[in-house]
């Protein structure tokens, strides 16, 4: 909750900007941005008080069904919660005029947070990783494919990975590039990716809460902006079959908290790795399998997870290997950090962060031995164990796993497997055009 100086301070702010409406957003289980648009004249008192916000929200599924069984819905008979404003995170929204946004922290009515809010379960991480004398610095790099808004078609066909005429293929992108730079995206690189219609913007990185906040905001400015421009945005993990699957590359490395040094890096080391990098990676493979449902949490996502499409497809690690789940970036400088593969474009940058940071925060305090890499490349070594196949067996896999669960909190692991295995009997209900076509007529 923000004290009381600095939400006044903020208000005096926005009105001096001549911003007239501010939006209290929450990351939803999703990543998905859920909000009411509040006028200038009463955000200092709900920045105060909180915003009364339907509580099981949270507890929604991909399609804003209401799931029995969270928590969050029959059992406090669908009481709000309250939407308290982080003003760390406030900006302005350059496509909508004197408009500004918030990301919120979301609490119950007797005040405790929601702790199975995936920001609060982030926060909770990161506090954690502060207690053994770290800071956390992460980035996240999404694709994603940008596509006809009335018949989700790509805009053009061929591969052409960094072609400079797809890159700039439409007028539309050079003015969400500058959306989304105004909206305090640091963009850094632009391309178009493998695939037809597909395209990465890179941001930098950020430490602790604001590297979420930062892959929040933008994932959902890009869908805003792409449906103002008249086209569609999708980070859906595998939209066409034929074409590349559209994942999120999440970066870490861990500052020693007293003097800013990258504890990654060990100058004495054959590979400049420390020891505490190689436990972050060990813990991490590790825990792999738990961590899939996080970072994989749609049946779709297990389509993209196959060797030689530049996605993993096993648990291994590898420096500078593309084909490995942790990728390695032994640069043997302050840059040196973590690349996690395995994550879907579609998942939720709160919880992708946190699935790596619990994982690596386990490695470091178990001591974790990290076995050598492949000679090779990753997804041509048979010794490696393969990564689960299927969201329901990912599922068993981070319910098993004690560990993980008690850094992700209990409220959150129920919250979480509730709702996707009620998505899961959603979908296995589902028959498919496949199913008609290849059984109706022969049988």
């Amino acid at each position: 909750m923000a004290k009381d100086g600095k939400v006044a301070a903020a208000v005096a702010k926005l009105k001096a900007d001549g911003i007239q409406y501010v939006r209290f957003e929450l990351p939803d289980l999703h990543g998905i941005s859920r909000s009411k648009l509040v006028p200038i004249d009463f955000v200092e008192s709900y920045a105060r008080n909180g915003l009364n916000f339907y509580g099981g929200v949270i507890g929604l599924d991909t399609s804003s069904h209401v799931v029995p069984g969270t928590g969050l819905h029959e059992e406090i008979s669908y009481a709000d919660t309250m939407l308290f404003p982080d003003f760390d995170t406030l900006r302005k929204v350059p496509w909508a005029a004197a408009t500004a946004k918030v990301i919120c922290d979301v609490h119950m009515l007797s005040g405790e947070p929601v702790e199975a809010s995936p920001r609060h379960v982030l926060r909770t991480l990161l506090g954690e990783a502060a207690s053994l004398g770290f800071r956390v610095v992460m980035g996240h790099e999404f694709e994603f494919y940008l596509l006809d808004r009335e018949t989700k078609e790509p805009l053009f066909g061929g591969t052409h990975i960094f072609n400079t005429m797809r890159n700039n293929y439409l007028d539309a992108i050079g003015r969400m590039l500058d959306h989304l730079r105004a909206v305090g995206i640091d963009v850094i690189t632009h391309n178009c990716e493998y695939a037809p219609s597909q395209f990465e913007i890179n941001f930098g990185p950020a430490v602790g809460l604001a590297a979420a906040d930062k892959a929040f905001t933008f994932k959902n400015a890009v869908k805003e902006l792409a449906h103002r421009e008249g086209y569609l945005a999708t980070f859906m993990s595998k939209p066409f079959a034929g074409s590349a699957g559209s994942g999120c590359h999440v970066h870490v490395s861990l500052l020693n908290d007293k003097n800013g040094a990258n504890v990654f890096l060990d100058t004495k080391d054959k590979d400049g790795l420390s020891a505490v990098a190689r436990s972050v990676t060990a813990g991490i493979l590790r825990h792999a399998n738990a961590m899939m449902p996080l970072i994989g949490p749609t049946p779709n996502c297990y389509h993209r997870l196959k060797p030689h499409t530049f996605a993993p497809s096993n648990i291994s690690w590898g420096i500078e290997d593309r084909t490995a789940f942790v990728r390695t970036k032994a640069t043997r400088d302050k840059a040196t950090h973590h690349e996690m593969r395995g994550a879907s474009g579609i998942s939720n940058p709160y919880l992708s962060a946190a699935a790596v940071l619990a994982a690596g925060l386990l490695g470091i305090k178990g001591k974790l031995k990290l076995q050598p890499q492949s000679k090779g490349p990753s997804e041509e070594d048979s010794a490696h164990q393969k990564l689960p196949r299927s969201l329901e067996e990912a599922l068993d896999h981070l319910e098993a796993d004690k560990a993980m669960c008690g850094m992700l909190g209990k409220p959150f692991v129920k919250l979480f497997t509730t709702v996707k295995r009620h998505e899961l009997a959603r979908f296995r209900s589902h028959v498919t055009d496949w199913e008609r076509n290849e059984y109706l007529e022969v049988h």
